[in-house]
């Protein structure tokens, strides 16, 4: 076999025809679904135990990144290699568990010959195939049709359209069953703690903001100069102007202070009152840190206050809190 160089013409033509075959494949598969496709998700929502998911070769594949999509949204579930099974692996299936098998053929040897042992564990089998007439989906309990016209393989022979329907319809299964069961996502954040997303939904503004000593914060009454050591100080270009009460009455920032040295104002006489922002953006302790983002990016601002349902100051947030945590 000798490789052959081809036009970027000829390449970008052969990309679109396996994009348009695949794509076909799952309207196809789409329209086809029936019943069966609802006996599947009950029959997995009924279930006590977990969904053990199995496949050879390039099902297999697939069948592992189903069973890692229907674990991280709230279905319980682990992939179990068909070849290792009749090795001692079967002793992973209990009889409140459901078996979700994969192969196109529906004759995958592996699994057929495990099919009987399956059933005998007292173990649900869901099978999916690309033939409804297979042994596999004959010995089912519920069958899903998978089946393509052709391989996107200009060969007709390498999975590929095949194996994107039974992705597709694995994806299909996982989100049926993560609205059945209501999982939000806050349920999504635990299963997730780690990288961007995990702390995009698990960070609170509480989590990052500044309080106590940390806090910059002055009296209403304050001069000017207060108010530019209190910034100095705590070091976050701005600091919260608080009435008698403790409670937001302004901020001034480092962008109020620019604006004030545009006027011929007496600085050493100013008072903070007259130059800080009144009724400033604030946000709640309790909310998501990225909800501080997305206010700070629609406002064009750098900084928040944070207030409690009496809109008493307990914190402060700036950009650069949110980046340092990581949820930018």
């Amino acid at each position: 076999m000798r490789a052959q160089a081809h036009s970027p013409e000829h390449l970008l033509t052969l990309a679109r025809q396996v994009l348009d075959i695949e794509a076909d494949a799952l309207r196809v598969m789409s329209s086809r679904l029936d019943s069966g496709f609802a006996e599947a998700v009950n029959l997995i929502l009924a279930c006590s135990g977990r969904v053990v998911v199995s496949g050879m070769g390039k099902s297999g594949h697939v069948g592992g990144k189903i069973a890692a999509t229907l674990a991280s949204t709230g279905t319980p579930a682990f992939f179990m290699h068909p070849g290792e099974a009749s090795h001692g692996d079967l002793g992973m299936i209990a009889p409140n568990d459901v078996v979700l098998a994969l192969s196109n053929s529906g004759e995958s040897n592996e699994i057929v010959s495990i099919v009987p042992l399956i059933k005998r564990r007292g173990a649900k089998l869901i099978a999916m195939t690309g033939n409804p007439a297979s042994t596999m989906a004959q010995e089912a309990d519920v069958h899903l049709d998978a089946s393509v016209d052709k391989e996107a393989c200009p060969l007709n022979l390498a999975p590929t359209a095949s194996t994107t329907a039974a992705l597709a319809l694995g994806d299909a299964l996982a989100v049926a069953l993560l609205d059945a069961r209501g999982f939000s996502a806050d349920d999504f954040a635990r299963t997730h703690p780690g990288g961007s997303l995990g702390r995009r939904l698990l960070i609170h503004v509480r989590d990052v903001m500044h309080t106590g000593d940390a806090l910059p914060a002055i009296d209403r009454e304050a001069s000017l100069k207060t108010a530019l050591l209190e910034m100095t100080q705590k070091g976050l270009g701005m600091t919260a102007v608080v009435d008698a009460a403790g409670k937001v009455a302004g901020v001034f920032t480092d962008g109020d202070l620019r604006r004030a040295l545009e006027h011929a104002l007496d600085l050493q006489q100013a008072r903070v009152i007259d130059l800080m922002t009144p009724n400033p953006k604030t946000i709640r302790a309790d909310e998501l840190a990225v909800a501080a983002v997305e206010k700070m990016q629609t406002l064009k601002i750098n900084g928040l206050l944070v207030v409690d349902a009496d809109h008493q100051l307990v914190g402060a947030l700036n950009m650069h809190d949110l980046l340092k945590a990581g949820v930018v």
